[in-house]
């Protein structure tokens, strides 16, 4: 299979968990089928400038973020850390995190959730 850009599901919609402003995502893999049921989350995420995705605790999966460029902070489980390009975080199943886009610069991250 190959996917062109132009043929990704994209959509932005409100920061989830409660968070602020807007997110991006488009999709690299189309959901549980396309990740043949290892995962639920394979997308480019965009986080613009003033928005946050809310705090919030995995069950049953765990995240992880590889920023690609931008600023944020990190909440790990309480502990805030600034990230940027390079960065990968890892939110465990049981675990919670959120992020927050600080500066004038959208991250761009690439979000994976797969299931325990």
């Amino acid at each position: 299979m190959i996917r062109k850009s132009s043929e990704k599901q994209v959509e932005r919609k409100p920061a989830p968990f409660n968070g602020t402003g807007e997110i991006q995502m488009a999709s690299i893999l189309n959901g549980p089928e396309e990740m043949q049921g290892k995962g639920r989350v394979f997308a480019q995420t965009t986080v613009f400038p003033g928005s946050a995705i809310g705090y919030h605790i995995h069950k049953g999966d765990g995240e992880t973020y590889y920023i690609l460029s931008g600023r944020g902070r990190y909440n790990d489980n309480g502990t805030i850390t600034e990230v940027g390009p390079g960065d990968v975080t890892y939110c465990a199943p049981g675990e919670g995190h959120g992020l927050e886009c600080i500066g004038d610069e959208p991250i761009q991250m690439i979000a994976l959730i797969l299931y325990e």
